[in-house]
């Protein structure tokens, strides 16, 4: 029977670690964007006899139906995965965590004992194939894992209770499983009932937040639709009505003596710095308003606040840049084409792009959580931002297809009208001054190692 091993040493004593995989979001943080999974039913923990079920990809992106329960569970030492139906004959994952001579050190070991269908056939029809996505697999969990434990050791004596908006998003998703694995207790605002959610259902019908320390507000229209008057609209009230109401519920509870929440930390975007930015001139959180109408959504989104940070509420207006993700926006979509070699330069491609992957705006938001010093405008992009040109010959690159097809500005203008302007065709080289001075570890300094390992082309 094939055995598929890898081990990573974490600075954790063991019973933290075995902690950190019983907690609600781990398997979530583990579950790779180029591998999507999704959970039909899962029992809550992993102890002996309890069961997932799952939707998975299989061979051509079929989809499969995989079976799981939890055996052999001993606390702060090991567990087992052991396939119960799937696409294996079978399969045991044996998750153990061992103590080094340093007690704040522990090695993570994860096992696989595996066996094909049709015995030396499909061995020989798919080990390769099998080995091959292994070793995306756990490379993908064990960075993640690395840079997730950083992080929580950046503020290791704080457990707080967060409230997210927009908590369904591709970022609120990804961040509820960072903060909840982390010992954070995080609250949903959702605009209809759900468990364990508190409905946030009208801007003006705030829940109460009173036991809560920090508010992290995502929700908002989406940008990328053809913008008529009443896009425009809904888009600009989305984010102004909801923030504003929230802002003055908590300048209110200041009111009445109630000291939460602490912080308040609302997405706004690098569009506030205009759709031509500054040419090459790198922008820094001391840029001014740029012109444009996305720059004006940012600056009454941001105006919204003030209410909460006039009341002593630390805010942070988070201007998240261009994130890169399989599972959402711009990288979803540029996917499909760039696999099928129909990708290229858009517009004469001189354009500047602020990106930043997945996992660092949820770290970058982490970081403005925890650390206090941070306020006010936060650039939440990479270090190194590169022009279209440059991100597509990357890309390119990463999925080993050519470039050549160009999208000419003309074309999207057509498409898009304005939003082309301002979104596609945009030119903003956007540095995260702030977030450098602090000392956030990105996860992801290139562009290359970041498609790279979103996109699960890490060369092993």
């Amino acid at each position: 029977m094939p055995n598929f091993e890898r081990s990573l040493s974490l600075p954790l004593p063991p019973q933290d670690l075995f902690h950190w995989h019983e907690r609600s979001g781990a398997f979530e943080r583990l579950c790779p964007p180029w591998d999507p999974v999704e959970v039909i039913h899962s029992d809550g923990h992993i102890r002996d006899g309890s069961q997932v079920k799952l939707k998975v990809k299989g061979p051509l992106g079929i989809p499969l139906s995989l079976e799981v329960t939890h055996q052999n569970y001993r606390e702060g030492e090991s567990f087992q995965d052991c396939q119960v139906r799937g696409p294996f004959k079978s399969w045991v994952h044996t998750h153990s965590m061992k103590a080094t001579a340093d007690p704040d050190q522990s090695q993570l070991i994860d096992s696989i004992d595996y066996e094909l269908p049709l015995g030396v056939i499909g061995q020989l029809g798919g080990g390769a194939m099998v080995r091959k996505r292994l070793d995306q697999l756990f490379h993908y969990r064990h960075q993640v894992m690395r840079h997730d434990i950083a992080l929580h050791q950046r503020a290791p004596h704080q457990k707080l209770h967060v409230a997210i908006s927009g908590s369904s998003g591709l970022i609120g998703r990804a961040l509820s499983a960072l903060l909840t694995t982390g010992g954070h207790q995080v609250t949903r605002l959702t605009r209809s009932p759900a468990e364990g959610a508190r409905v946030w259902a009208t801007p003006e019908s705030v829940p109460p937040l009173d036991d809560v320390d920090v508010v992290i507000h995502l929700a908002g229209e989406n940008v990328a639709q053809r913008w008529s008057s009443a896009a425009r609209q809904r888009i600009l009230e989305s984010r102004t009505l909801r923030t504003q109401a929230l802002a003055k519920a908590l300048a209110t509870a200041r009111d009445r003596g109630v000291t939460k929440p602490q912080t308040l930390i609302s997405a706004s975007g690098i569009g506030y710095y205009g759709y031509t930015g500054l040419g090459d001139d790198a922008i820094d959180e001391q840029a001014p308003l740029g012109e444009g109408f996305l720059a004006e959504v940012c600056r009454q989104w941001e105006e919204a606040t003030a209410p909460a940070r006039d009341a002593g509420v630390r805010v942070v207006n988070a201007r998240i840049g261009v994130v890169l993700s399989p599972l959402g926006g711009a990288l979803e979509k540029l996917a499909l084409p760039f696999s099928l070699g129909l990708g290229g330069p858009v517009g004469h491609g001189r354009q500047w792009m602020s990106w930043i992957s997945i996992h660092d705006v949820v770290g970058a938001l982490y970081e403005c959580m925890t650390q206090p010093a941070l306020s006010g405008p936060v650039n939440l992009s990479s270090p190194h931002p590169v022009t279209n040109a440059e991100f597509v010959k990357t890309l390119g690159r990463v999925l080993a297809r050519p470039t050549i097809i160009p999208a000419p500005a003309f074309a999207l203008k057509a498409l898009f009208g304005k939003m082309a302007n301002e979104t596609i065709l945009a030119s903003q080289r956007v540095t995260p001054a702030k977030l450098q001075q602090s000392g956030y570890p990105f996860m992801h300094q290139t562009l290359e190692e970041a498609l790279s390992f979103e996109l699960g082309k890490v060369k092993i």
